[in-house]
């Protein structure tokens, strides 16, 4: 059994709770919150008997082999090294860090420490995605890789009354981008690589963050398109064009369906079965890699997270978006 705890108490931790109890060497022994009631109260549901309300101390106990960190995005880099630095692994929510320069610190206290630090980025780990990436040789010379990611935040509506919640706030390194349009990124990055040339553009909101935005990618032979948005929603599916067909995507950020489309007019159904609770896969992966003695992901690698983190920083300068944590 790989012994877990967990830094956050929100819905992003319940889901991957929920998911990762159905990986057979998954235990959750301990539980991080800021306050002892709401540590005491979450572990209860999960029979968890260790809560913490000190970081240095939960990675200092010895009651964890591993960590997932759902903490704010501003907090991911200060708190995995504090877990890494007591040999816990790290599996850190997406975006991993707030910019490039924080997550070349994360990896490099990995490699100080020999732990395995993972970004939980779910659907390049998922089967349909595997599906696309095994297929793809199928559609010939890749030409373009479109992918969409628009969804209408319920946060906005406090926004548009004057409230600004944490989704919306550039002190927790959030906005479209970082929350949205990475998941239209990082399977560009795992497929293709790092682009030569990128060109933004974004509606930044008045709390100094990013709304909306669209990206065009340059590659030696094809080029990308991106879309993502927390102000506006879409229906449009992601799309993979080759000189000898197209794969179609319905969900870029959860692939559920997978199809590609011959030049001929014929069809092939390579969609695979997969759980509805699709985090499944990432913690699999990552207690896969724990008990391989692997400290890092082949898939969710240093070099595909720093890439996309890269791409991030370059996007964000162009569109005018700058988070505290930049000037450190």
């Amino acid at each position: 059994m790989v012994r877990f705890g967990v830094v956050g108490t929100n819905w992003i931790t319940k889901r991957f709770l929920k998911a990762a109890l159905q990986a057979e060497d998954f235990q959750l022994t301990a539980v991080y919150s800021r306050t002892e009631e709401k540590a005491k109260e979450f572990a209860g549901k999960y029979g968890v008997e260790k809560t913490f309300t000190d970081l240095q101390t939960m990675a200092a106990s010895g009651e964890i082999d591993a960590v997932y960190i759902a903490s704010p995005n501003s907090l991911h880099a200060e708190q995995a090294t504090i877990f890494m630095n007591n040999q816990v692994h790290v599996l850190c929510e997406k975006p991993i860090a707030s910019n490039a320069k924080e997550l070349q610190k994360m990896i490099n206290a990995a490699k100080e420490n020999n732990v395995l630090l993972m970004e939980a980025l779910k659907s390049t780990l998922m089967p349909n995605f595997l599906a696309v990436k095994e297929n793809l040789s199928k559609i010939g010379q890749v030409r373009r890789y479109f992918a969409n990611y628009c969804q209408y935040s319920s946060r906005y509506d406090a926004y548009r009354e004057g409230t600004v919640l944490n989704a919306f706030k550039p002190e927790f390194s959030n906005g479209s981008l970082m929350d949205i349009g990475i998941y239209c990124i990082y399977p560009l990055v795992a497929l293709f690589g790092k682009p030569e040339e990128i060109k933004a553009t974004g509606f930044k909101l008045e709390s100094g963050v990013d709304g909306e935005g669209s990206m065009v990618l340059k590659y030696p032979d094809m080029d990308a398109v991106i879309m993502f948005s927390k102000i506006t929603d879409s229906s449009l599916p992601s799309e993979i064009q080759g000189e000898d067909g197209n794969l179609v995507i319905d969900r870029i950020s959860n692939p559920e369906k997978v199809e590609l489309h011959y030049r001929n007019g014929e069809r092939e159904d390579l969609t695979r079965d997969q759980l509805s609770d699709t985090m499944y896969y990432e913690a699999v992966e990552f207690i896969n890699l724990i008990q391989s003695g692997k400290t890092e992901s082949e898939e969710n690698s240093f070099a595909n997270s720093m890439a996309t983190m890269e791409i991030l920083d370059e996007a964000r300068r162009q569109i005018g978006v700058i988070y505290p944590a930049d000037q450190k």
